[in-house]
């Protein structure tokens, strides 16, 4: 069979993504692409000119195709990339690299020790790469402590919670012993020589730096802006908009995202209601009482958390094809989430697999205080961020041979709010798929649901309508159930990325919006799998490229 014809759009998306990574490789790595495991980005001046020149040639070459006939796929793959060159380039102009490493999630006190685990080292080329990385981390730090003293200047700085979150997890850094580091400890299988090379580096040039990051942070502590929301900022307003595109895709102004969650949280309401009262409860607030404090619903051994998200991950795994036609090569691996993470990370998340296919997807347990977690949302999350969530989504992408590397892997990039959107999604299709045991399963759905419609009213409201951290912790506790170390880990992390909580909710909205579109127009000949994997079939979209294109994609059952 001939190979498909690559068109002169593909051919550049390829070179645009390779150009992308060449000046990223802590991505290419988390891509499973090792070219450059030996880099680190440059954050400073000469970096960010050089990502500037890099999308200016991008900009230069599409403009070239104005006067060519384009298949469907090549306009998609050029709207894709148009988008992302005007993220990139208002991300330039708003400075944000003057406060964006301050982050307790990603930030660079953290990542490359997260990215120990996705950076092999099993020989002596693998572990030369590694140790030049980490020789660079002092000047990489450096060059991240540069930009947020220049934004000290400016008068741009982090919220409060995310400093303390990030001195917390620093001193626990700091204190860790060189041989203890989770760069060296996800390496035990190294020979000793090997070893002991991976701990002195980690002794001579991870650690010190680490020492000056702490030194950084305890006087950036003495510099935070006034309030929690982006808005205490002088050009917090233009700020939270590029955000809210950034993430979502789309234009939509913060007040009337405010306003569809508090709708859509007395909808929520209303549903919880009805188990509450079926189950023999007086109230929602009487069955979370129960669940609280039922010992059936927690566990003390972080072990059956992970044990529990297995089993769920194979209960959807079994039913996906009724309702798929087509399912990932590879499976998911469940694993807990890192010691030395844990207590900034939330409940659980996902991670792709590397392009080559030597890494599956990895879906994250947070296993943390396991008594704290509840049982019964446990079902929502596993086939949100698993299967058949971000597994079947982000791994499917990964397989799609016939797009453009820019299309298959750069997805965070151009379309968050499409990922998140259909992790939800799968969350309200688990209940159709029957994935749902228990009545309890299927209340701890729906206070996820709640919990991700909160999202809407609190990130908008930290940081376009002056309310406070409390507020929003007080808002997740009572609308959406979450327990106190949870509001507070999740208030915390939407303060640091603004406008990423309302990828979910909304991402949801338009997939949901552009099914009942076709259910009107199909009738009794929709088709549920070819629905799905035409909406998962073409890479990670901008919500308006899908909203104009699925329907063309999607054809109803013959006959």
């Amino acid at each position: 069979m001939a190979e498909p014809t690559v068109t002169p759009v593909h051919a550049f998306a390829d070179r645009a993504w390779e150009q992308f990574l060449e000046l990223n490789p802590l991505m290419a790595t988390v891509q499973g692409d090792d070219r450059w495991d030996d880099r680190l980005d440059d954050p400073g001046p000469e970096g960010r000119a050089a990502g500037l020149a890099m999308v200016d040639g991008w900009e230069a070459e599409i403009d070239g195709f104005g006067g060519l006939e384009l298949s469907v796929e090549d306009q998609v793959t050029l709207g894709v990339i148009r988008f992302v060159i005007g993220r990139l380039r208002e991300g330039h102009e708003l400075k944000l690299w003057h406060f964006e490493a301050m982050d307790a999630l990603e930030g660079p006190q953290i990542f490359v020790a997260d990215l120990a685990r996705l950076q092999v080292a099993d020989d002596p080329e693998s572990l030369r790469k590694l140790l030049a990385r980490l020789a660079a981390y002092p000047s990489w730090m450096a060059a991240h402590r540069a930009n947020l003293a220049e934004g000290i200047g400016a008068g741009r700085t982090a919220a409060p919670a995310v400093v303390e979150r990030c001195l917390t997890q620093t001193r626990r850094m700091v204190e860790t012993p060189a041989a203890e580091h989770p760069i060296v400890l996800v390496h035990a299988d190294l020979d000793e020589a090997s070893r002991t090379t991976l701990t002195q580096a980690v002794e001579e040039h991870v650690l010190p730096a680490l020492r000056e990051w702490l030194e950084m942070l305890e006087n950036y502590a003495t510099h935070v802006r006034s309030g929690d929301g982006i808005g205490h900022l002088e050009d917090g307003e233009a700020l939270y908009r590029h955000y809210i595109h950034a993430w979502t895709t789309i234009v939509e102004e913060p007040t009337a995202i405010h306003e569809y969650g508090l709708e859509r949280l007395d909808v929520i309401a209303r549903q919880e209601l009805e188990i509450a009262t079926g189950l023999g409860f007086e109230d929602v607030a009487a069955l979370r009482t129960h669940l609280e404090a039922a010992p059936e619903n927690h566990v003390t051994d972080p072990g059956e958390l992970v044990v529990l998200a297995k089993e769920l991950v194979e209960r959807a795994e079994a039913e996906a094809p009724k309702w798929f036609g087509r399912l990932p090569r590879e499976g998911c691996e469940v694993l807990a989430v890192e010691p030395h993470a844990e207590q900034e990370s939330p409940p659980a998340f996902y991670m792709m697999p590397s392009a080559d296919g030597s890494r599956k997807g990895m879906y994250f347990i947070n296993t943390f205080d396991p008594t704290s977690r509840h049982l019964h949302r446990m079902a929502g999350i596993a086939f949100h961020e698993a299967v058949p969530g971000h597994h079947f989504q982000l791994a499917i992408e990964q397989e799609l041979e016939g797009l453009p590397t820019f299309r298959r892997f750069g997805s965070r990039l151009a379309a968050g709010s499409f990922i998140e959107g259909w992790g939800l999604y799968t969350e309200q299709l688990a209940a159709e798929m029957g994935l749902y045991h228990t009545p309890l399963e299927r209340f701890g759905s729906l206070e996820l649901d709640a919990w991700r419609a909160a999202r809407l009213v609190v990130d908008t409201g930290v940081h376009a309508l002056g309310r406070t951290r409390q507020q929003s912790i007080d808002l997740l506790n009572e609308r959406a159930g979450l327990s106190q170390l949870e509001a507070e880990t999740e208030t915390d992390r939407y303060i640091g990325w603004p406008g990423q909580a309302l990828t979910y909710y909304i991402g949801k909205r338009e997939i949901l919006a552009l099914r009942a579109q076709l259910e009107e127009r199909d009738g009794d000949r929709f088709d549920h799998r070819a629905f799905h994997d035409e909406v998962i079939g073409h890479g990670s979209l901008a919500l308006a490229v899908l909203r104009e294109q699925l329907p063309g994609w999607v054809r109803p059952k013959a006959g």
